[in-house]
C-alpha cells in the first residue's frame, strides 16, 4: 500500500483511539492534532494524511493519534498526555520526535515533561502554556455553538479566527459546509476537550523539558496569540522560536515551508 497506510483503534479502558500510520522511515514520528479532531474523527484518514505529508512519509513511519473515543467529563490535557504514552505503548514506539499542534501541542506538554525519555525532539505549534483571554473566548464561543448543533457557525467561525484573508475569499463556504460532516455524538468528547484546553496549565512543569524544541507561532493568531508563543520559549529552557509574521492559527496548512522547516528542525542533530 502506497506510504504504508494504515487506519488502526487502540482498545482503552471500555473505549479506544483511532489513529492513523504512514511512512517507511527508520525514526518514529508522532503528531498531535488540535481541537477539530474532537468533530471529525482521523478514521479512514491515513492515505490523505500521507499524500499530504508525503515529504514526511518519505523520511519517518509516522503515527497521528486521536483522542480516545468517550472521554471522562473531567478528563485534562495530562490525562490525554498518557493516553498517548499508552498507545505508544501499545504500538511498541519507544522515543519519538512529537509535533503538537494548538491543543495537541498543549497535550504533548505534559508528556515531554512527564516522560522525557518518550520525546526525541519536540516541536509547538501554535499552542500556549496556559490559558489567556483570547484562548477563553474561543473555545466558550465554540462550547456553546456545539451545544446547539451550529456546527456549520462552529466551522466557520473557526476558519475565520484561523486563516489569511486571502485563503478565506476561496474557501469560507466549503469551511462552513464541513459542518455537515460532524457527527453529533461526538459532541460531548468536544466539549470534554474544549474544557480541557481552557484548563491547560504546563507553566510549573516547562522548565523540566529537556528535549530539543522548537516553538513556532503566528503574529496573526487570533485563537492563543503570537504572544503565547513568546510565553512558552520563555519557560522552556534552550527552546528555539520561529513566528510566522503574516500567518495566523491555520500557519501549519498556509505557510508553504512549514513542512520543510519541521524536516530540518527534526532531521538536525
Amino acid at each position: 500500500m502506497l506510504y504504508n497506510a494504515v487506519n488502526g483503534a487502540i482498545p482503552i479502558d471500555n473505549t479506544e483511539m483511532d489513529y492513523i500510520a504512514f511512512g517507511n522511515g527508520d525514526r518514529h514520528l508522532v503528531m498531535i492534532p488540535g481541537l477539530g479532531e474532537g468533530l471529525q474523527s482521523i478514521k479512514g484518514t491515513a492515505m490523505a494524511f500521507a499524500l499530504m505529508y508525503r515529504k514526511l512519509a518519505e523520511r519517518y513511519t509516522v503515527h497521528v493519534f486521536s483522542r480516545r473515543k468517550v472521554m471522562p467529563v473531567d478528563f485534562t490535557t495530562r490525562d490525554i498526555a498518557e493516553d498517548i504514552r499508552y498507545a505508544m505503548d501499545a504500538l511498541e514506539i519507544p522515543k519519538a520526535c512529537v509535533i503538537g499542534i494548538s491543543l495537541g501541542g498543549m497535550i504533548v506538554q505534559h508528556l515531554a515533561i512527564d516522560h522525557p525519555e518518550r520525546v526525541e525532539k519536540l516541536i509547538l505549534c501554535v499552542t500556549i502554556p496556559y490559558k489567556n483571554d483570547a484562548l477563553v473566548s474561543s473555545l466558550t464561543g465554540w462550547i456553546h455553538m456545539a451545544r446547539r448543533g451550529d456546527f456549520g457557525e462552529l466551522m466557520e467561525d473557526t476558519a475565520e479566527k484561523s486563516y489569511t484573508q486571502e485563503r478565506l475569499k476561496t474557501m469560507r463556504s466549503v469551511y462552513r459546509a464541513s459542518g455537515a460532516l460532524v457527527r453529533e455524538k461526538y459532541v460531548p468528547r468536544f466539549i470534554t476537550m474544549a474544557r480541557a484546553g481552557i484548563a491547560h496549565d504546563a507553566s510549573a512543569g516547562l522548565h523540566r523539558i529537556t528535549c530539543p524544541t522548537l516553538i513556532i507561532g503566528g503574529r496573526q493568531d487570533k485563537i492563543v496569540t503570537g504572544e503565547a508563543s513568546e510565553v512558552l520559549h520563555r519557560l522552556i529552557p534552550g527552546s528555539t522560536l520561529y513566528m510566522y509574521e503574516d500567518y495566523g492559527h491555520g500557519l501549519y496548512e498556509e505557510a508553504p515551508d512549514f513542512i520543510d522547516r519541521v524536516i530540518d528542525f527534526f532531521g538536525s542533530y
